[in-house]
């Protein structure tokens, strides 16, 4: 009986002992909980304000205007938790001076074009548009589905940054000359503004590259620095005001078929932000780089009308011959490159790779029906 007694004793202990670690489970848990939702809380409550610096003049048509829509979105969607301030070329840093900057952390944002920084990272050229390559919409195929951005994101690891598709003005024109091009031989000798791979390839038909920003293109023209620019296309080129100063327009762009845009982000500000704000930076990019594409085919035919019959601009298609070399130097300046930096080779054959295959069947979709609407159109 007294064992009996004992062993009911030892259950009611061990009972109690197992309802005190429950419930110490339980207050811990709740504290847990309580302490998760007050920092959930306390992230939801902090703002952010940010500084994002461009190389485009403040508000400047599409180019310009689309950070300024960026910082409103994100601010939309944040419910005022993250606020950015955008400053054109020259309030804080120069144009030319923007990736350097955020990199810094002097800014935490930039918005500009990929192509600038080849002096750093000359397989960043591929991130805005190369001679001969992608169009728009191929180009954010291979980017967002091919396998392109992870390798743009590798590349900008090292100097802190973390990019995005910031926009795309679509096929751009090949640009604005103070003399007539009939042959290759008209361009020996050419000053001309082109930047990126579509510079090299100038300077190897004969011309020289000048690179200057934006904002100083039409005085450059107009003074005879340079002969020639190209800048992006009607909708930008009409506001510039770069008819009055030069005589013929030509087309198309060989140099940037798909020229995209990008925002960068100093990686350190980016990792502070809690995670649905990152997500919002993304999602906001994401929609003004398909927004600024949609504003570019809304507004360059209707440019280019006024351009054509109200200014008496001479409109001029750059001749077979004279694109069919450039091509062949471009196709030589890709392999002489590949062969000296494999950053640049590794970039190059994936957007090879993604280029041909979509062409393929673009040859059977796009560019057929296109063919197939405008032969029915002429009926």
């Amino acid at each position: 009986m007294t064992n009996k007694k004992a062993s009911v004793q030892t259950l009611v202990i061990i009972g109690l002992l197992a309802l005190l670690v429950l419930v110490f489970y339980l207050a811990a848990f709740n504290q847990v909980n309580r302490n998760t939702s007050q920092d959930i809380a306390a992230d939801r409550e902090e703002t952010f304000n940010w500084r994002l610096v461009t190389t485009w003049p403040k508000g400047f048509p599409g180019l310009g205007t689309a950070p300024e829509n960026f910082a409103k979105l994100v601010q939309d969607m944040s419910g005022g938790r993250l606020n950015i301030t955008v400053y054109g070329a020259g309030e804080i840093v120069g144009a030319l001076e923007v990736f350097d900057a955020v990199s810094a952390g002097s800014a935490e944002m930039g918005h500009g074009a990929a192509y600038y920084w080849k002096g750093k990272v000359p397989a960043a050229q591929f991130f805005t548009s190369i001679p001969f390559g992608m169009n728009a919409q191929e180009y954010n195929g291979w980017l967002h589905h091919g396998g392109g951005l992870s390798m743009w994101r590798e590349l900008y690891e090292p100097f802190n940054l973390v990019p995005f598709a910031g926009g795309n003005t679509g096929v751009q024109m090949g640009g604005w000359y103070n003399r007539e091009i009939k042959t290759i031989d008209d361009l020996s000798g050419l000053k001309m503004r082109i930047p990126g791979l579509g510079g090299e390839v100038l300077n190897r038909a004969g011309g020289t590259t000048v690179n200057i920003p934006g904002g100083e293109l039409y005085t450059s023209l107009k003074t005879g620095v340079i002969d020639a620019t190209e800048w992006v296309g009607p909708y930008n080129d009409l506001a510039f005001g770069f008819h009055e100063v030069a005589e013929f327009y030509y087309y198309p762009g060989f140099h940037e078929p798909g020229a995209s845009l990008e925002f960068i982000v100093n990686a350190n500000a980016l990792a502070t932000l809690p995670a649905d704000l990152r997500s919002i930076v993304e999602g906001a990019a994401r929609a003004i780089n398909q927004d600024m594409l949609d504003e570019y085919t809304a507004s360059n035919n209707a440019a280019l009308q006024e351009l054509v019959e109200v200014h008496g601009v001479k409109l001029r298609r750059m001749p077979t011959p004279v694109f069919n070399h450039l091509y062949q130097i471009a196709q030589t300046v890709y392999a002489e490159t590949a062969a000296t930096d494999p950053e640049f080779a590794r970039v190059w054959e994936s957007y090879r790779d993604f280029q041909l295959s979509v062409e393929r069947y673009h040859a059977i979709s796009e560019e057929a029906y296109y063919e197939q609407r405008r032969a029915a159109e002429r009926q």
